[in-house]
């Protein structure tokens, strides 16, 4: 694809491969999908969850309108996240659907150290530029509110 970047010969390579960042998986039939982005990992407990299967369990609630999940800082265990959603409801569901909801049925299709621990539903969710949902924006909200609780 390249051979690193200018001026700096085999910049951005491991291994001889492009690191682009994005956490890709190849089927039986050796074709590659981009499942997720490294930045998007979280750790809990040692174990990577990544966040975009969170996400899209969580679309697959009838209830959901947009969600997903990111790692947080656990105060209890340095260098450990905990897994949060943040969800917009569709409107017929609000104030119909509760946290346990969204947890059980996170329950039901994840491992237990992916389901989130913490649920927050939003009547608006952060977008990037490109209308994607911006989880390094509610990232950073988190990691301000514990440091000014911890102030």
């Amino acid at each position: 694809v390249m051979k690193g970047y200018w001026p700096e010969q085999g910049k951005g390579l491991v291994d001889g491969w492009l690191a682009t960042g994005d956490v890709v998986k190849m089927d039986d039939d050796g074709y590659f999908y981009i499942t997720d982005r490294v930045k998007d990992m979280a750790n809990v407990s040692g174990l990577k969850v990544y966040t975009r299967l969170v996400d899209d369990v969580l679309y697959e609630h009838p209830a959901v309108a947009d969600g997903v999940a990111i790692g947080i800082p656990d105060p209890d265990r340095p260098g450990s996240d905990r897994i949060k959603a943040f969800i917009r409801l569709k409107p017929e569901y609000e104030g119909k659907v509760t946290t346990e909801d969204i947890i059980s049925h996170c329950r039901e299709k994840l491992p237990p150290y992916s389901v989130p621990k913490f649920i927050e539903f939003r009547k608006e969710l952060p977008l990037t530029v490109t209308e994607k949902i911006f989880k390094r924006q509610l990232k950073e909200e988190e990691i301000a509110k514990m440091k000014a609780k911890a102030e």
